[in-house]
């Protein structure tokens, strides 16, 4: 009796405790079960946000050709160090800053302020674009908060030689100067992007699903023939180094179909090796920089005379004695060259039977062949920073003004809008847009000048470039060559210098059957000799020499050349 009365209250506390237990495990059941079910959805997205991260996948940067495929500028897988300063600068990683310092190859007290600096960031950059080998060698560290980033790193195998035509990119793989810059859309491509799970030291564990891949960007062949862009390098490079100058540029144009096939500047940098690299070589000069052209808008200014109907190829102007008043001011040539017809007058470059010519016939018909031919207009290239220079237009002239404008001064051009217009000289008068993009569809040309009058003109500028013109240093074995020469004094602070000069040669060649247009600027010469058919000239027949080989253009006989000039001369008669 008494063990059955004593055992009701344990047995009422056991109940108890069972009742609790099962309270207890309903309360859990249930917070698991509103985990799960209800807050699940929010959980789950706080446990991504601290284990799920979207890494940028980099997109291939589009290769860069010249015109028979040679490559000229590429993107090589390379690999950036990235670290975690919040995770550096704990007890396991901070004793190995010394360590990582050697295989970064960087000196423990920058490596030391970096991380420092950005102590509360959770991401920086400790050694861009490292070679993979390299950078494998950092991450068998096994140093929490360091990990690594893919990226593409450009190159160019031509460096300096195509450097300022097809520019570069910056650190981060966008387009900075040139072709890099101004097709920077459509080299570029469109990054990806993947989902990684990562610790919270920041480690990759596994790459989960990839959410948008990448589109590397597109080819972009260039109009430019890399063995000729070496071969002007080469001889410019020398010309300015012998002359001294301050600079220089050569630009050559296909004539039948407006492309560029070379552009050099110098100064020039190597886009390979940026801590190197010259800021005031960056520039493409035959784009940017604008000159007064002097001697070699002489050509044009003829057209315009001929074109009035007040002159032909056979008129004759008296430009004794070598000097001219015109206003206040004395148009001067070399010498007193007696009387000349046009070609004289463009073999000897009389100042003198220009102005006359330009006075007779007014600016307003200089100044509209001067459009017509592309001056003070944009050639239509697209490249970043071009200028169209400077033609003037204006309600009355200035005798002085006519004068000058007639001879190159009061005008300012770039040498690709010189080469273009001298284009429309080799073409019998029609212009063609220019193009540093390779051209598988003809481009539409347009008649500007008089056929008959641009056929004359190239006959007058092939007696420049005869043994007794200015040019006859621009001669080339086997073919015949026309052009014109100037020598244009600089103007500096607001005057023109007296021993400062830009040296000056545009040519074509052959002159019978026109393949290239050649422009070479050389800039400050200071080594005694200045004048354009000394200095510039000689650029042209070594340049254009290899030129018509390379193109496979056969060199003509004299008996060729004389059959060639009777025709001309018979169609010019019947015409």
């Amino acid at each position: 009796m008494n063990k059955s009365k004593t055992a009701v209250p344990y047995m009422g506390r056991y109940r108890s405790v069972q009742v609790l237990m099962l309270l207890a495990v309903i309360a859990i059941t249930g917070r698991v079960a509103f985990l799960h079910i209800w807050n699940g959805p929010f959980l789950q997205s706080e446990g991504d946000k601290r284990t799920l991260r979207e890494d940028r996948i980099p997109a291939h940067r589009g290769i860069i050709l010249d015109r028979n495929g040679s490559p000229l500028a590429v993107s090589t897988a390379v690999v950036s160090i990235v670290g975690n300063p919040r995770v550096l600068m704990g007890e396991k990683s901070r004793p190995r800053w010394q360590e990582l310092s050697v295989v970064l190859d960087m000196p423990f007290s920058e490596l030391k302020k970096r991380i420092l600096r950005d102590r509360n960031k959770g991401f920086i950059y400790l050694k861009r674009q490292m070679e993979p080998d390299e950078a494998q060698k950092v991450l068998d560290l096994k140093i929490s908060g360091v990990d690594d980033q893919p990226e593409y790193q450009r190159f160019y195998p031509a460096g300096e030689v195509t450097a300022q035509l097809v520019g570069l990119t910056d650190i981060d793989d966008k387009g900075q100067e040139g072709v890099e810059l101004a097709l920077d859309d459509w080299l570029a491509g469109m990054p990806g992007l993947m989902q990684v799970t990562k610790d919270l030291k920041g480690h990759a564990i596994r790459e989960s699903d990839v959410l948008k891949s990448a589109e590397p960007g597109k080819e972009v062949k260039l109009s430019i023939d890399l063995r000729l862009q070496y071969v002007a390098y080469r001889e410019l490079l020398k010309t300015v180094q012998e002359n001294k100058a301050a600079g220089g540029s050569l630009v050559m144009l296909d004539v039948k179909t407006g492309e560029v096939l070379a552009m050099v500047n110098q100064p020039a940098f190597n886009p390979n090796k940026r801590d190197e690299m010259n800021i005031s070589g960056v520039r493409n000069r035959a784009i940017t920089d604008q000159f007064e052209p002097g001697s070699v808008i002489k050509p044009f200014a003829v057209a315009a005379a001929l074109e009035s109907g007040r002159y032909t190829s056979d008129s004759r102007v008296r430009v004794a004695p070598g000097r001219l008043r015109v206003g206040k001011d004395i148009v001067k040539d070399a010498r007193d060259y007696g009387t000349l017809d046009l070609a004289g007058i463009l073999a000897k470059s009389s100042n003198v039977g220009m102005t006359k010519m330009a006075l007779d016939i007014g600016p307003n018909a200089v100044i509209s062949l001067f459009q017509r031919v592309g001056f003070g207009q944009s050639t239509g290239v697209v490249f970043p920073g071009e200028r169209t220079g400077l033609l003037p237009v204006r309600n009355k002239w200035r005798p002085i003004e006519t004068a000058t404008l007639s001879y190159g001064y009061g005008i300012t051009v770039t040498a690709l809008q010189l080469a273009q217009a001298y284009m429309v000289l080799a073409n019998d008068g029609k212009a063609i847009p220019v193009s540093i993009l390779k051209r598988d569809i003809p481009a539409e040309s347009q008649q500007v000048i008089s056929p008959d009058v641009a056929r004359d003109v190239m006959g007058m500028m092939e007696t420049v470039a005869s043994k007794k013109g200015t040019a006859r240093r621009a001669r080339i074995d086997g073919y015949e060559v026309a052009g014109k020469t100037g020598t244009v004094k600089k103007l500096e602070a607001g005057e023109y210098s007296s021993d400062s000069y830009i040296s000056l040669f545009a040519g074509i060649a052959p002159a019978d059957d026109p393949r290239i247009v050649m422009v070479i600027m050389v800039d400050g010469a200071r080594a005694g000799k200045y004048y354009g058919g000394v200095v510039a000239a000689p650029v042209f027949s070594r340049v254009a020499s290899e030129t018509m080989r390379v193109l496979g253009v056969p060199p003509e006989t004299a008996d060729e050349r004389q059959t060639v000039a009777d025709a001309t001369r018979k169609i010019r008669n019947e015409g």
